[in-house]
């Protein structure tokens, strides 16, 4: 995975000497790192154990909030494009679910983070079916979201959006993790022009997630809104995934 973090992480970090974040080999693969007062644990991208393959075996399904935001129903399966990839959460779950996921994600080091995910659950006899339905870009959706989904062989029917966002939680973990992406990705001011973007080439709606309270992304009024106790989902329908 040496090559992973010269191709996506070396500039990156000359770009950024001041964060004390770096790209390197973990166990078992890629991770950012850095101060652990700052940032707790490494971070890295993960398909095949932890919170992921909890959701997987555990979540709910097809009841799952992101899922019903998307769209998913009996005898609906959508082509989704997770125009801000980080993790790859989201965008597994959904290809748990039966789904094609295109993921864009424009930080050169989250993109090494998912590309080597993507390398290590491949083989794997559970998740590597799920995997072959996810594709993976290294791209800025707000900037060019257009040109990178043209060579996706699919329509992108429903884009997911989840634009950072000053999140209150509760661990202090997830503080520091949140500062991380902070440092990597910054605070995405430019939320409109991203949903403008998802607006434009989304074939049936661009669902938005958002912490429950917050306000819409600037912009079009969302036509509906699903909610749990912490999240929601802001939806703007183009037509009925049904027809």
């Amino acid at each position: 995975m040496r090559e992973l973090a010269e191709r996506y992480g070396l500039a990156w970090q000359r770009a950024q000497p001041e964060s004390g974040l770096v790209l390197r080999q973990g166990e078992p693969g890629l991770v950012i790192a850095g101060d652990a007062a700052s940032y707790g644990h490494p971070v890295s991208a993960d398909f095949l154990s932890g919170g992921v393959a909890h959701r997987r075996r555990f979540g709910g399904g097809r009841g799952q909030l992101v899922a019903r935001a998307c769209g998913f129903a009996k005898g609906v399966t959508p082509c989704v494009v997770d125009a801000t990839a980080g993790l790859g959460r989201d965008a597994f779950v959904l290809a748990s679910l039966g789904a094609e996921v295109l993921m864009v994600e424009r930080v050169a080091a989250i993109h090494a983070l998912l590309a080597d995910a993507l390398f290590r659950a491949r083989e794997d006899r559970e998740v590597g079916d799920i995997v072959s339905r996810l594709c993976l870009l290294h791209a800025d959706s707000a900037a060019g979201l257009g040109a990178a989904v043209a060579d996706w062989p699919h329509s992108p029917q429903v884009v997911h959006l989840d634009p950072m966002f000053p999140h209150r939680e509760k661990s202090a973990l997830a503080k520091k993790e949140m500062r991380l992406f902070r440092e990597l990705a910054g605070a995405d001011d430019d939320a409109p022009r991203l949903l403008e973007a998802a607006l434009d080439i989304a074939t049936h709606r661009v669902v938005v997630k958002r912490p429950r309270k917050a306000p819409p992304i600037h912009g079009p009024a969302p036509r509906h809104v699903i909610e749990d106790k912490t999240s929601r989902y802001d939806l703007y329908v183009h037509r009925s995934l049904r027809t």
